[in-house]
Parts: C-alpha cells; structure tokens; sequence
C-alpha cells in the first residue's frame, strides 16, 4: 500500500555524496523537526526528470524558503555519484539536495516502487512530489506511470500557499 497523507515517513537509509565519497543520510535526519519538500524521478538524466521536473524545482526554490521550508530534496533510484553528477549538470547543486536511493528500498517503503524490469531497468520510483511536516506527509502527488501533470513544483508550491493562507493567521504558516 502507498503512502497517504497523514503517514509518517519511513525510517530508511539515503546515501548523499560529500567530499567524493558516499555518506549515509537517516531520514530521521532528514525530516524530524522540520518542513521538506521531497520529489522523485524514474531516474537521473532521463528526460522529464532532467528538463522538466528538476529545473522547475531549482527556478522555485526561493519560493520554497519564503514559505519556510527547510530543504527540497530530490530522489531517485541511483548512486550517490550518479545523483551528484546529475545534480552538477542541472545547476541544482546548493539548492536541492539530491539523494540516492540505490536499491529503490526507500521507495519500496512508500509503496511507491516502479519495476521496470521489463526495459531492463530494474527497479525505479513513481514520480511524486510530497511536502513533509516534521516527518510526517502533509502533501502528496503522485503521477500516472509516464505521466507529468501533478509533480510539477508550481502544484506543490500552489498547495502550499493555498494551505498557508488558509491557516490560523500565522505568518509562517507553522
């Protein structure tokens, strides 16, 4: 079963390259305390993910901090070389933070694993976008299998602010 809004994210393992090495990242660390804007792609480089997905994310960060968001974090099935270099050739890096999950283990907990087996690919992630409160999934979008409709930053930036005018008055919306 996937994901719903209301559930807390799952306690998984990402790996994150630092200083030309892998480095493991607790989702734990990732979430407790704190507001996360989480997107995920088939795969690094592929063509939706690389010129439509990540450059809507990276031209809406500023966006994303002004309604006090902590990080926005992309995830894909890769390593933590791959995801770097993806991160370099998009202009992401300093702004998203680009985590692998190599073996879709993390994405297998979300209920939200993709086999693509039949391509030889293995297996990958939905697409999805998904803002996350202190661990648990407040907001979620998930796509049609190669679809692009509803992970788009502008959507989840748009159910953010419609959510934070429409909360108690707060000018952070916390």
């Amino acid at each position: 079963m996937a994901i719903a809004i209301g559930d807390k994210v799952p306690v998984a393992v990402l790996k994150e390259l630092r200083d030309g090495a892998p480095v493991a990242i607790a989702t734990a660390e990732l979430f407790a305390g704190k507001r996360v804007i989480v997107f995920s792609c088939p795969g690094a480089f592929t063509p939706k993910s690389t010129v439509q997905q990540v450059p809507s994310f990276i031209n809406h960060f500023d966006e994303f901090l002004a309604l006090d968001i902590d990080s926005v974090i992309c995830i894909s099935v890769n390593d933590a070389f791959v995801m770097n270099a993806w991160s370099e050739a998009c202009g992401a890096t300093g702004k998203i933070r680009m985590l692998a999950d190599g073996h879709a283990e993390f994405h297998t907990q979300l209920g939200l694993e993709m086999d693509c087996t039949r391509f030889t690919l293995g297996f990958r992630s939905h697409r999805f976008s998904m803002f996350v409160d202190d661990g648990r999934v407040k907001l979620l979008n998930v796509e049609d299998p190669g679809a692009y409709d509803v992970s788009d930053a502008a959507v989840i930036l748009q159910q953010l602010r419609t959510t934070h005018e429409s909360s108690d008055g707060a000018e952070t919306g916390r």
